[in-house]
């Protein structure tokens, strides 16, 4: 399985920090440290591996949270947030100088601190591969129930987000505005058409089996004209789907 991000907090009001890092690690990220000032987040950034920055703006010290913004921009290939009460244009501007990956105005809840590293993640990935950098803002209006990591997908059960591997993706049924995703021991629902779950899903052990059903592929114990079973379910097929798997069986 692969290693849960490393968050490194930057803020100053404790009682908020300890907040953030009891959220973040329900989730499943891990907190590296979580520091009040600029010369201590200098410091963990010197000595550990960390993936991802929450920095208030305001610091109990002179350096701010846009000095530590600059300094990570000037010296580390990381993303990082803005976390901060302040939303007016002046510090806007202002944070926009070091072009940070996200901007999170508190108060918050889970779900938009969630959305808002996944955002930032996949966009500063996306950067590195195009060479380009935005400024990105969330909240709870652009949240999505599930987000794509390269390995695995979050999927929301009730207030936590469980991390699966796709590899221990089954197979996915629609029901009506809901999919069901289903892994060898667990279900869970998802908002979304099928169709575009399907496109977030690895092309090459995810396939559309039949109108309701996205199936993975390594997970078949068996086939006849009609359908296929997986974990003792049968699941209907499609006559291309049929003709699909047939010929990669006698490739």
């Amino acid at each position: 399985m692969e290693h849960p991000i490393k968050i490194l907090i930057v803020e100053d009001n404790v009682i908020i920090a300890d907040d953030m890092q009891s959220m973040l690690e329900e989730i499943g990220y891990e907190v590296v440290d979580n520091v009040i000032v600029y010369e201590q987040a200098i410091e963990v950034l010197k000595n550990h591996h960390v993936d991802l920055v929450l920095i208030d703006i305001i610091l109990a010290s002179d350096k701010t949270g846009i000095d530590l913004g600059k300094h990570i921009r000037q010296n580390y290939n990381i993303p990082f947030i803005f976390v901060t009460s302040n939303s007016d244009k002046a510090t806007v501007e202002n944070a926009k100088t070091v072009k940070p990956d996200g901007y999170l105005v508190k108060p918050f809840e889970q779900q938009d601190l969630y959305t808002s590293i996944e955002i930032a993640l996949s966009n500063f990935n996306y950067s590195k591969k195009s060479g380009s950098t935005d400024i990105t803002q969330t909240g709870a209006e652009s949240f999505t129930s599930n987000s794509v990591l390269k390995d695995s997908i979050f999927v929301k059960k009730q207030h936590l987000y469980y991390r699966i591997q796709f590899g221990d993706i089954q197979f996915i049924k629609a029901d009506n505005v809901y999919l069901e995703v289903n892994t060898v021991d667990k279900k869970f629902l998802v908002r979304s058409p099928l169709k575009d779950y399907l496109e977030k899903l690895p092309k090459d052990k995810f396939y559309r089996a039949h109108k309701s059903y996205i199936v993975n592929v390594d997970h078949i114990d068996a086939i006849n004209s009609k359908d296929i079973m997986i974990n003792n379910t049968l699941i209907p097929i499609s006559k291309d789907f049929k003709e699909f798997i047939i010929s990669s069986m006698n490739s």
